[in-house]
């Protein structure tokens, strides 16, 4: 098993920037890929970023595509979100999740491929 802890999130304007950290601890952290999925209010869950366990690979939904970039510090057991340009749609609770993969280059992108999930944290974009 892996925990997922997330952390950075909070209230900014809209262009603003917002940087998320998901600290792991449990199992080895290098046998997952992550994502990032985020839930707005009286919305389904929806897929954010995903990276690879070798980091070779990332996916973006088309909504944050050029404003959010997703990385991985595997010493640290650390998954990072940076997210620019912020809009006041990005509004939701940001969520952590990881995949035990075999494959080194996959990056899933469909909630029900992660099988653990963080607590969340919520971001606020003001107009």
């Amino acid at each position: 098993q892996v925990q997922l802890v997330e952390s950075g999130g909070g209230l900014v304007q809209a262009g603003g920037s917002l940087r998320l950290s998901c600290a792991a601890s449990g199992r080895t952290f290098s046998s997952y890929a992550l994502g990032w999925f985020r839930q707005a209010p009286g919305k389904e869950r929806e897929f954010v970023a995903g990276i690879s366990r070798n980091a070779e690979r990332t996916s973006y939904a088309d909504s944050v595509k050029g404003r959010v970039t997703v990385s991985r510090d595997n010493a640290k057991t650390t998954v990072f979100l940076q997210m620019n340009s912020l809009l006041p749609e990005d509004t939701a609770v940001y969520y952590c999740a990881a995949a035990e993969m075999w494959s080194w280059w996959q990056s899933p992108v469909t909630s029900k491929e992660y099988g653990y999930w963080g607590q969340g944290t919520q971001v606020t974009v003001s107009s």
